[in-house]
């Protein structure tokens, strides 16, 4: 067998797994390289705690596409997605507000704070769903070349204007408006309450540098609100087992199609010759050549870590000096000995078997971001929690529970330098567990392990840079086919036979499996390999 791979992946996520499946599905001699000893990427499960398995970064599934599932026959490899129930949104007095499966129910919570939201609510709900069907095949989809002139690429902007066209002049309003409004004010056009708004908003904000109030944070909250599981439009789920089984699921379908995957593998640079690329070379000294590399890394690690500014078109190089990563978020996993109890609602049920939002009205998300503004982490910040092991008890001993906190807001650059996280870690992580106490009384006392990621953690451990957990904004001058860059948003780069896979490409972060999977359909159709 030739010692020259046809596609070498760098990086073991599952955007980069996804790729490999394809590539080896259609026959293609495949290699996948992941730096640490666990797959996944930031989909990733990992024991920390003896019996406890955590979803350490990643830790919910909804836009896992339903075509790669199928395609890869995901269920068959051991992908078993547990639906989250419903929404729940403590308070400190009152009874908060859960939104539940049965419209009637959650009908029956919203019209405590205000009737005409509970009239309102359904409606917002099919205005959304057809905003996201509208977007849908955007995003199944590899972006179009406004530029080209060819008539295929002419037939896919036709095709866009299509979409456009049929909706009513109402849904064309909404449409624009979702493309250029802040989460906030697009709320506020629909409810007047804010303990419905201030959760809903927070959707705009996952992966961003921007508040609620920032222009373009609705079309983030649309993003989000394109969950899809078994055909049922705005789901939620775990991955039974941890978010990691996802990565594992697509892993082993790769396997099967005959992909090779290594683990604790380090790739160095990607080797070139006459401005095209011809291998990697590992930081053990290994070198393997491919006819074609394949990066799943954010676009900065690759072209400014792996390639060399030296090696790229000026031009190129700027536009991607200029793609904004500046990752906010940070996340809290802990190891309880005991299930919480939230005063607003104490005891077990079903509100406990969904995901909790710490976003009590707007005002309070917003003063959040103003803190990050200005370089620190929000000392009340909002706070995206889920408990796991009540769905899956596969994930912690009995009795004893799991949970994570998806946490905004966390800069990067904090003014004293991003490198200061690491004397600023565990007061970060003291804020969000003092927040939660003031809503489940009791919970510090129960943790029996606590792990705290703070962007400058997710950079060193995941190779996401700046810690930004969609590697790069999901701000509308970087999407479609701007992202990453004009002109290279099709998977390809300027260094011949060097492509990109990761969620810095087409259609974006979450996971979602699509960037891997169009990267490798457009290899395929370019016959690459």
């Amino acid at each position: 067998m030739s010692d020259t791979y046809d596609a070498i992946i760098i990086g073991g996520g599952h955007n980069g797994l996804t790729c490999a499946a394809y590539l080896a599905k259609a026959g293609r001699r495949v290699k996948v390289l992941e730096r640490r000893d666990v797959l996944g990427g930031a989909a990733v499960s990992e024991e920390l705690y003896p019996g406890f398995t955590f979803s350490v970064a990643s830790y919910v599934v909804s836009l896992l596409r339903p075509w790669i599932i199928r395609d890869l026959d995901l269920a068959r490899h051991g992908l078993q997605i547990l639906p989250l129930e419903c929404s729940f949104t403590p308070a400190v007095e009152g009874p908060g507000l859960v939104r539940w499966p049965e419209a009637a129910k959650t009908r029956a919570e919203i019209s405590r704070y205000s009737q005409r939201d509970a009239e309102v609510y359904p409606q917002f709900g099919r205005a959304m769903a057809r905003m996201g069907k509208l977007v849908k095949p955007i995003i199944d989809a590899e972006p179009p070349d406004p530029t080209s002139l060819n008539p295929f690429e002419l037939l896919k902007l036709k095709r866009l204007g299509d979409l456009v066209g049929g909706l009513s002049e109402v849904e064309l309003a909404r449409f624009v408006k979702m493309m250029t409004m802040s989460a906030a004010d697009f709320l506020d056009e629909w409810f007047e309450s804010d303990i419905l708004k201030a959760p809903m908003a927070c959707s705009g904000i996952i992966g961003t540098d921007l508040g609620v109030r920032s222009p373009g944070t609705a079309y983030v909250l649309l993003h989000h609100y394109m969950g899809e599981i078994d055909g049922a439009f705005r789901a939620w789920g775990f991955s039974k087992g941890g978010t990691g089984q996802v990565s594992l699921a697509i892993a082993r379908a790769a396997e099967a199609f005959g992909a090779e995957i290594e683990t604790g593998a380090s790739v160095a640079e990607v080797r070139l010759a006459s401005g095209r690329a011809t291998g990697v070379v590992l930081t053990d000294g290994r070198e393997l050549r491919a006819k074609n590399i394949v990066s799943s890394v954010d676009p900065a690690l690759t072209f400014f870590g792996l390639v060399g500014e030296r090696h790229l078109p000026d031009d190129f190089a700027a536009q991607v000096r200029r793609y904004r990563l500046r990752g906010s978020s940070g996340k809290v996993n802990l190891a309880v000995d005991r299930l919480p109890q939230f005063t607003c609602r104490p005891g077990d049920g079903l509100h406990m078997r969904g995901d909790f939002a710490i976003a009590p009205d707007i005002d309070y998300v917003q003063r959040a971001y103003d803190e990050a503004k200005y370089g620190a982490f929000s000392r009340r910040p909002f706070i995206n929690m889920v408990i796991p092991s009540l769905t899956d008890p596969t994930v912690a001993p009995p009795g004893k529970h799991v949970i994570s906190c998806f946490v905004q807001y966390a800069p990067y650059h904090l003014k004293e330098g991003p490198a200061d996280w690491e004397n600023q870690r565990d007061a970060f992580g003291d804020a969000v567990v003092d927040t939660l106490e003031e809503y489940a009384p009791g919970l510090r006392d129960s943790i029996l392990y606590r792990q705290v990621l703070t962007p400058w953690d997710i950079e060193q451990t995941f190779g996401l840079s700046e810690g930004n957990i969609f590697q790069g904004e999901l701000s509308l001058e970087q999407l479609f086919f701007l992202r990453p860059a004009p002109g290279w948003a099709r998977y390809a780069t300027p260094i011949q036979r060097l492509w990109m896979c990761g969620s810095g490409t087409h259609p974006g972060g979450g996971i979602m499996g699509a960037p891997g999977a169009l990267a490798a359909q457009r290899m395929l159709k370019e016959r690459a390999l």
